[in-house]
């Protein structure tokens, strides 16, 4: 499963309410709105608006249950980590198992070059020994870097892919 796909399955009204909670509750408004309603709570009855004990059982009551859904949206968060986390760890696999390839292709491409060099060494017995063996490295090398940089383009593309999903999996996990 990759990253889209994941978070394209995540798509309830339910759970993007639930985000929207989340980030808002990890934010600095969030801490501003509290600070200013406890410090509202203890006014309250130094104005003799509320009993001191009223206040006190009101307030108390909204922190445990406010404590409860923090519970509930850490657990979620958590969650949500996880399947992210289970989502890189198959594309690092993957990776792997493309590395491997690769790893098979340049011994096969080494087992090639052996070969072209054996024959390269039976024409240059044959012929102008210097020449020959200068143009047939020369092929040879190219033929090896041009390989050689197609199979590193291809992997800093997946690894860049890696970072993005890991930066993204990052910041919403700080979030």
């Amino acid at each position: 499963m990759k990253f889209r796909e994941l978070k394209t399955e995540n798509s309830t009204l339910l759970d993007k309410m639930a985000d929207s909670v989340i980030s808002w509750i990890g934010s600095s408004a969030s801490l501003v709105f509290h600070t200013l309603l406890f410090i509202t709570s203890f006014l309250l009855p130094l104005f003799k608006v509320v009993e001191f004990e009223e206040m006190l059982l009101v307030l108390t009551t909204i922190v445990s249950l406010e404590a409860i859904y923090l519970s509930i949206f850490i657990q979620m968060s958590v969650n949500k980590s996880n399947k992210h986390i289970e989502v890189i760890k198959e594309d690092v696999n993957e990776i792997q198992e493309d590395i491997d390839e690769i790893q098979e292709d340049i011994d096969e491409i080494q087992e090639d070059i052996d070969e072209i060099q054996e024959d390269i060494d039976e024409i240059a017995d044959d012929e102008d020994e210097d020449e020959h063996k200068e143009k047939a490295q020369k092929v040879i090398l190219k033929s090896n870097v041009s390989n050689n940089k197609q199979e590193i383009k291809e992997l800093k593309a997946k690894i860049h892919d890696l970072q993005s999903k890991l930066e993204e999996l990052i910041q919403k996990d700080f979030n």
